[in-house]
């Protein structure tokens, strides 16, 4: 079978995460700077082998000093841990162009199994000539798991933070090339 070969379009993709603040409102962010390396049998995805790595340091909430503190050992301790990766288990349809993707998020050096809903868009070609695939992807963790405890308990009692994390994106993939097997 052909092994194909996908890599991210950065100027197509990104990656966020909701997080409750206060508990009456949510606060969102990105990671500006991620890639994202696919394999497949041919241009199926119901078999795909992901690989992620997200740099911490390029986090962004549109708030530097939020950014900073996010950077710090109170949430992600950015130069200790650096990157926060994801490698695939497995994948399982869900529905006809839906998938759930298992794997191993790591972040700070702790390594849990989680599961993200990806949603198939389809394949298209460029006006470039060059062939794309569009995902779209979303999941919940607990930060506590991953050692992100960081908190404050506010006058009335209640947490500055929530502890899950929704985690959503838009991924665009750019193929590469096919391998044929030796």
């Amino acid at each position: 079978m052909t092994t194909t070969k996908w890599s991210l379009d950065p100027t197509h993709s990104e990656i966020g995460f909701k997080i409750k603040h206060l508990m009456i409102s949510n606060v969102s962010g990105n990671f500006n700077k991620f890639d994202v390396q696919v394999e497949t049998n041919g241009e199926d995805f119901s078999d795909a082998k992901v690989i992620a790595n997200i740099e911490v340091a390029s986090i962004n909430t549109n708030n530097e000093q939020r950014d900073a503190h996010l950077r710090t050992a109170d949430f992600f301790e950015a130069e200790t841990h650096p990157n926060i990766t994801f490698q695939s288990a497995k994948v399982e349809r869900v529905e006809e162009d839906s998938f759930h993707l298992y794997g191993d998020l790591t972040i700070k050096n702790i390594t849990k199994p989680v599961k993200i809903l990806v949603e198939y868009s389809g394949i298209a070609k460029d006006p470039w000539g060059n062939i794309k695939a569009g995902f779209t992807i979303s999941g919940k963790i607990n930060r506590k798991e991953w050692g992100v405890n960081y908190n404050a308990v506010m006058e009335t009692g209640g947490l500055m933070l929530g502890e899950e994390l929704k985690l959503n994106g838009e991924i665009q993939l750019v193929k590469q090339a096919e391998l044929q097997p030796a």
